[in-house]
């Protein structure tokens, strides 16, 4: 009979806090556990709690971000009550469960929860919930902390007891999760770590690709010493080239030891992922290429020494293109030291930092939380159907960004899933109840409908789900999801260590057709069904059309994509895009997986994407205003034919908008320059209330007023520079209006030689520029709108250049005048040039001229 407490003979570091996390949980609900790597937290909190008088006959549920942690800690437990999987423990993960009536402590992957609750959204049946690694702060991880809290307080009328709720993690901000849970509950296990030397050497910033630089660097640490190794990096691609780097020469070289080299990352299948954590045999060591997946959540037996590159990779989340990009980062404080733990478990080790002190320093306290930078458009759908449509109601860690949640939002709606009012209606729930994301629910749901009378529809979308559900396996093959679909089949080639995923593809494919009811088909009679179509169900947003070079690509959504060019697909007309990302550093996302699209799809089953708009702009390339009706998908062009009739409003629109584009230097303003000037003196001296604004700001606000009746002949920007503005605007003045402005504001004035000048109202003040000869005998200023304003006075040479300005001409006779007929008597001798000017009858002619 095993143990009761399989804890009492264990020696590990937490053992020495569970009789406080088991007082501490008696007399309240909530608790946050912090713990380093090693601690056992995982494996004995939970069975430590198994027999607590408060938990009675109800459930504990641990939560594990990832699938082979929580098979690994659910198999650990049993072993340790010496019971197989499914009896007190066992797990659920996505499509895959090992539980019976007997289960009382469940282990599952983050996203099982929030189905869960859907069941039963009081969780009636479980007393304590858990959630193991909190720190990696997964959106998983934060819907289900703030559905569990909703649930307590919407639901705890119908609970014997309350749900106790218990938070562990190595790394965490303990006090910011314990304000969140309303306690001051916070337990700290200082733990037994082995001390571990960090070694700092090289740099971030460091040009060279981190793959080389790894490689050679674990060249050097392997010979200096004896124990296993764990080398973080940042993603598959940079393992495989280590991996390549690596395995010749430490084989070559190696003829004592024999080494084992594993690469670790989420593509791998489970038994794969499996080799790399087992302990490695007597006389073995083990060199394991890891991404994140092996920071925390797992154990890997046998490493003292760990080599981190200091980068991670992330997937980024851009609502504005409904796209993600892949983003390689530094980590954080807080993850270097979880890697660092991983060299001192068992005894003393080393961490290699392939940075320096100084970057260590300027480096995050912790990494950015998922929620922050991801896909919202699972969480919305698991939201809605909860009945929460805002997510501000709820109570967050880190609240969802408002931009990110709107366009989840948008999607389901183009999905079919949700009402106007952003309500799941018979679809959406049915989308729901589909563990996959709601883009691929979709795809099922309708290829469900589709099978009756295109059989083998969903037999291919369950195989389509399948692959779009894992990341690719046949990166370098091209983009051509056909070539997938064939190797599932086992109609293309693959290699030998492709084949741990190709069964772990060809179970998900079974799994979705048991979900589905899918009726039994052999794949060989659905080989000529439209892929694309199917796909066009989980991404309509992503329908590619072909620009004018063979890899360029636009999408439904507007974006710009890239297909390589080399690429079997590159230059098909149409395609269906399943994946596409960039990495940071790329100007344009890159298709990764696609499918030729037949564009007779858009008159059968993906006629529901196609919105026929009626298109009046102005086409710049041509100058001209073009009117037709669009058959569009998205912002993608199918089909146009010319509007035989334009109405009225469209075009008005259409040219007022290009009109605000341009400017109004597009039109042929000249002529009405002066009235302009004219009417803004008058508003000047006489106020706003009397007279418009006419500046360029205010005629570009009120285009559809003053010109917006006059621009139904205009077809062209040759027929829009010839219109009349200066009518237009002058008819805008009433006729008193008119009447006054030429009054108080003539076009030109009288000067004293007879002479009729023009007035510059287009400066402050108005100009008379008149020559100085034809002032004789003027003491006074003019003077306009009856004396209100005084003009400035341009006195000209005979050439017509500038001699003087004034506005003071009694002053400049009596004063600057003697100066001015020196310098000009010897210069223009043929115009006069008198001793008293005031007295000199004026003139525009010379003197041979003047009677």
């Amino acid at each position: 009979m095993p143990s009761q407490n399989p804890q009492d003979s264990i020696n590990l570091p937490i053992c020495d806090l569970l009789p406080e996390i088991a007082a501490w949980l008696h007399d309240h609900d909530e608790l946050v556990l912090e713990a380093p790597p090693g601690a056992g937290k995982t494996t004995l909190v939970p069975l430590s709690l198994l027999d607590s008088d408060w938990l009675g006959d109800k459930k504990i549920l641990m939560l594990e971000p990832r699938r082979l942690a929580a098979r690994g800690a659910a198999q650990r437990m049993a072993d340790l009550l010496g019971e197989p999987l499914g009896e007190r423990v066992g797990y659920r993960v996505r499509l895959e469960s090992k539980v019976s009536k007997h289960t009382r402590i469940e282990v599952i992957t983050e996203g099982i929860l929030g189905r869960i609750l859907q069941d039963d959204p009081a969780l009636e049946d479980v007393g304590l919930l858990i959630f193991d690694e909190f720190h990696e702060r997964s959106l998983d991880a934060d819907v289900g902390l703030a559905l569990a809290l909703e649930s307590r307080a919407l639901f705890s009328d119908l609970r014997e007891a309350p749900l106790k709720i218990l938070v562990m993690s190595a790394t965490l901000d303990g006090g910011r999760i314990a304000g969140l849970l309303n306690t001051e509950g916070v337990l700290r296990s200082e733990g037994r770590q082995y001390p571990v030397d960090i070694h700092y050497t090289g740099s971030l910033r460091d040009p060279r690709p981190i793959a080389e630089r790894m490689a050679e660097n674990l060249l050097q640490i392997w010979t200096q010493h004896s124990g296993s190794v764990l080398a973080f990096l940042p993603g598959q691609g940079e393992i495989l080239r280590c991996e390549s780097l690596l395995r010749e020469k430490l084989y070559q070289d190696s003829s004592e030891v024999q080494i084992l080299i594993y690469p670790l990352y989420g593509n791998l299948s489970l038994d794969q992922q499996r080799l790399a954590v087992q302990p490695p045999a007597p006389g073995q060591r083990k060199l394991v290429l890891a991404t994140t997946l092996a920071e925390s959540s797992l154990t890997i037996e046998g490493v003292s020494v760990v080599v981190d590159s200091g980068l991670q990779r992330q997937s980024v989340f851009d609502p504005n293109t409904a796209m993600s990009r892949l983003q390689t980062k530094p980590i954080s404080k807080a993850s270097a030291t979880q890697r660092a733990g991983r060299a001192g478990r068992l005894e003393a080790g080393h961490c290699y930092r392939l940075w320096n002190e100084t970057e260590q320093l300027g480096l995050a306290e912790f990494s950015e939380p998922e929620i922050l930078q991801a896909d919202l458009a699972p969480m919305a759908l698991q939201l809605l159907r909860w009945g929460v449509a805002d997510p501000t109601l709820l109570s967050w860690l880190d609240a969802p960004p408002a931009a990110h949640y709107q366009q989840a939002l948008d999607l389901l709606a183009r999905l079919g899933a949700v009402s106007a009012e952003h309500k799941l209606n018979k679809h959406g729930e049915a989308m729901a109840d589909v563990p996959v994301h709601p883009r691929l629910a979709n795809m099922l749901l309708r290829a469900q409908q589709w099978d009756a009378d295109l059989p083998g529809s969903l037999y291919l979308a369950c195989e389509l789900a399948a692959l779009l559900s894992e990341r690719d396996f046949l990166l370098g093959h091209g983009a051509d999801i056909e070539l997938r679909l064939m190797a599932l089949r086992g109609q293309y080639r693959i290699s030998q260590a492709q084949r741990g995923v190709l069964d772990r593809l060809k179970k998900q494919t079974r799994q979705f057709l048991q979900l589905m009811n899918a009726p039994k088909i052999q794949p060989e009679n659905i080989s000529e069904l439209p892929i694309a179509a199917l796909l066009g169900l989980a991404y309509p947003d992503r329908i590619a059309k072909c620009g004018k070079a063979r890899g360029d690509y636009q999408l439904a959504n507007g974006r710009r994509v890239v297909l390589d060019e080399a690429d079997n697909l590159a230059g098909t007309e149409w395609l269906l895009v399943a994946e596409l990302g960039g990495q940071q550093g790329r100007n344009r996302d890159r298709i990764y997986r696609a499918a030729a699209l037949n564009p007779s799809e858009f008159q059968q089953r993906l006629q529901a994407l196609v919105a026929e708009k009626m298109f009046c702009d102005w086409d710049d390339s041509r100058e001209r205003f073009v009117a037709e009706q669009r058959c569009m998908v998205g912002e993608l062009l199918l089909s146009s034919k010319a509007l035989p009739a334009i109405p009225e409003a469209d075009k008005s629109q259409a040219l007022t908008a290009l009109i605000r584009r341009r400017g109004l230097s597009v039109l042929p303003l000249d002529e009405s320059e002066e009235l302009r000037a004219r009417v803004a003196v008058m508003r000047a001296l006489e106020g706003s209330e009397h007279w418009p604004d006419w500046s360029d700001t205010a005629l570009l606000d009120t285009l559809e007023d003053w010109l917006g009746p006059y621009l139904g002949p205009v077809n062209s920007l040759s027929a829009l520079q010839k219109l009349p503005i200066h009518d237009y605007l002058k008819n805008r003045l009433e006729w008193s209006q008119q009447q006054h402005l030429d009054s108080e504001l003539p076009l030109r004035i009288t000067v004293p030689s007879g002479s009729s000048v023009r007035i510059d109202y287009r400066q402050n003040p108005p100009v008379l520029a008149v020559k100085l000869q034809e002032m004789f005998g003027c003491e006074q200023s003019p003077q306009l709108a009856g004396g209100r304003l005084p003009l400035m006075i341009h006195l000209l040479s005979p050439a017509r250049r500038p001699l003087q300005i004034t506005q003071d001409l009694a002053g400049f006779w009596r004063g600057s005048y003697e100066q001015v007929k020196k310098e000009m008597k010897g210069r223009y001798p043929k115009h006069p040039w008198p001793d008293d000017p005031l007295e000199a009858i004026p003139t525009a002619r010379t003197k041979k001229n003047q009677y």
